[in-house]
């Protein structure tokens, strides 16, 4: 049991910091311009415990009895710290401490012995501890001082995700921060900041021995060469003034800190590899995969089947790609500091056309690992991505390059002359169906939408705000807001037969790679507006009669027509982009078989075929149909 809650003030008075200034005895300085990122952090204290999708990786602590100072790599969010620590009645850690400078407020301290009274920190106790406090959840990427009222040392097991390293350096005074070296065989001190001169010849580190706090504990640090950089502790540094970016040979830049989540939508994402020393260093990316989830938190079911980026091909403009995987990773040799390709953008993607395990909304889920070549660092960064649903609006066109002739031939007889048969007709020999090249390929447009189950062709559709100021995907404008039609659209496809009710056709099949659909189109023969044997106002071809009374019967003007529409999807190119815009694209071959059919059982059937090419434009998988 750590001291009373009487002599927690005199207990501050031995806790160093983090972005106080220290120039000296007595001097005073700002450090206010630190205070942004104390409001961000204790923003972050008052959100409720992470339940997002996660990557899980368990982080090993050394505490030491008495007071330790750690620092943690992972998100353990998910569990306050009532139910993390308090609940294992095995974990004897009472108290847990995160200072936290009042907002506006100047702080200044003199040595990381004799901070000022007054600091305020943000604390939980253990139920029976005597502290009370309001850090419900862990931080990660922060310091921490821990209060353990065991004999002996106890390996903290944090489970939780790999958060990438963001680190504020404080440019004068004194930084409670840890490292992030290899779990296994860290370096020394002196070895680790060889690579960072100017912090090395000026730098003043604290740590905690364990025990009590004291004018000795923590104590300055003077055997660098060997007292490991141990992954897990944390240290107070003060630099003078020398600004400092060194955390270890390298920085990875993620535009997120969560890092990598591709979702169920992207299928591509890049970071930058940056060399912060003034000598090569070699940048190698493992991919790992992640230890099982904890409990009501989502199934994992494998890692992310990860392409590298490669160079482009200029021939075709595509792409090559290398595989990341557990067996197989990549590295990269970054120049000195300042010179050209010290900063590279790697570019990932996710391979989406192989991502069939079990069913749209599958978590894959893993863990980019990066190291350097001196085994300095061993950087950690979630990667996650959910498996696709096809379900949405889908968009796209169609081009028709061949089309099935109906030629016909003729029997001749020994002089070359077409043989007439018996009534008077000549004798046909045989009929060329083949399919053969147009001179220049023609237009269709291809209006999807799926809903998970079933998807529809459509002929028109409406896509805006609705009166509750929701995104609708409608068959008619009705569904849309009138005040906002300015931003809405419609989409039409004139080769399609109209109706006022824009009734879809469903089709057979599945919309995904690989898959099939199929559809019949029906023109009927008096169909005014869509058929093309029917034209209104002229009139040899308004199935009348002689009066313009009487409609005529199918097959004397017009004709029944039957579209037989199938579209085949086909496997992406095997190249970069195509692998990783599976979910978003899809192409293949589009056939149809055109049926023209008049009186009684008399038909006659053309086929045309081609290539097409749908996007995804909208995930609402609900179509509105008023």
């Amino acid at each position: 049991m750590s001291a009373a809650p009487s002599i927690l003030r005199s207990r501050f008075a031995y806790l160093p910091t983090d972005g106080q200034e220290a120039l000296g005895t007595g001097a005073k300085v700002s450090v206010a311009g630190t205070l942004h990122n104390r409001l961000a952090m204790l923003l972050f204290l008052l959100l409720p415990p992470c339940t997002g999708l996660a990557q899980w990786q368990t982080q090993s602590i050394l505490i030491q009895p008495g007071w330790s100072a750690v620092y943690l790599h992972v998100d353990a969010s998910y569990q306050t710290l009532d139910q993390l620590v308090g609940s294992d009645p095995n974990n004897p850690i009472s108290e847990l401490w995160l200072w936290q400078p009042p907002a506006g407020t100047l702080q200044f301290v003199t040595s990381p012995q004799s901070p000022i009274s007054g600091s305020q920190w943000v604390v939980w106790g253990r139920l029976g501890s005597g502290v009370s406090g309001s850090l419900g959840t862990l931080v990660p990427d922060a310091a921490y001082l821990v209060y353990s009222g065991a004999a002996t040392n106890y390996t903290w097991k944090v489970l939780g995700k790999p958060v990438a390293p963001d680190y504020s350096w404080t440019t004068s005074g004194l930084n409670f921060i840890g490292f992030p070296t290899p779990s296994a065989s860290p370096p020394a001190f002196d070895t680790f900041l060889s690579l960072a001169p100017d912090l090395a010849s000026v730098a003043q580190i604290y740590q905690y021995q364990g025990g009590a706090l004291s004018s000795s504990n923590p104590s300055q640090l003077f055997a660098y060469h060997t007292t490991p950089v141990t992954r897990g502790e944390a240290f107070w540094i003060s630099s003078g003034t020398v600004f400092n970016k060194y955390f270890g040979p390298f920085q990875v830049v993620f535009s997120d800190r969560s890092g990598a989540n591709f979702g169920d939508t992207s299928g591509q994402y890049s970071f930058r590899l940056v060399n912060v020393t003034p000598t090569n260093v070699t940048v190698t990316l493992d991919l790992l995969g992640s230890e099982a989830p904890p409990t009501n938190q989502p199934a994992i079911v494998d890692v992310p089947p990860l392409l590298v980026r490669g160079g482009i091909n200029l021939s075709n403009l595509t792409y090559s790609y290398m595989m990341l995987s557990k067996s197989s990773p990549q590295s990269w040799t970054l120049a000195p500091q300042g010179q050209d390709g010290s900063d590279i953008e790697v570019v990932l993607g996710l391979n989406r056309y192989i991502m069939t395990n079990s069913g749209p909304g599958d978590l894959y889920a893993g863990i980019l690992e990066f190291t350097d070549s001196f085994g300095f660092s061993q950087v950690d960064v979630p990667v996650s991505a959910t498996e696709a649903s096809t379900a949405g609006l889908w968009v796209g066109d169609a081009s028709v390059t061949q089309v099935a002739s109906y030629l016909k031939s003729y029997q001749r007889d020994v002089n070359g002359n077409p043989v007439v048969s018996t009534n008077g007709s000549y004798v046909i020999s045989g009929v060329e169906t083949n399919l053969g090249p147009v001179s220049q390929p023609f237009p269709l447009r291809l209006i999807l939408h799926n809903d998970g189950t079933t998807t529809y062709l459509l002929q028109r559709v409406y896509y805006g705000l609705d009166p509750g100021s929701n995104l609708v995907v409608s068959t008619s404008q009705s569904a849309l807001d009138p005040a906002h039609l300015d931003t809405a659209r419609r989409i039409s496809a004139v080769d399609l037969p109209w109706s006022s009710n824009n009734t879809p056709w469903a089709c057979t099949g599945t919309l995904e790679p690989n898959g099939t659909l199929a559809t019949t189109v029906l023109l009927p023969y008096d169909d005014q507006a869509s058929n093309p044997f029917l034209h209104t106002y002229h009139p040899d071809h308004d199935n009348l009669d002689a009066s313009f009374q009487y409609e005529l019967p199918r097959g004397a003007e017009s004709y029944d027509i039957t579209r037989q529409i199938t579209l085949s999807i086909t496997p992406p190119g095997d190249d970069f982009n195509n692998l990783t815009r599976a979910a978003q694209s899809l192409s293949g071959i589009y056939q149809e078989a055109i049926t023209v059919s008049g009186a009684g059982s008399a038909s006659r059937t053309f086929n045309v075929s081609g290539i097409f090419a749908i996007n995804r434009i909208s995930t609402i998988d609900t179509l509105t149909q008023p």
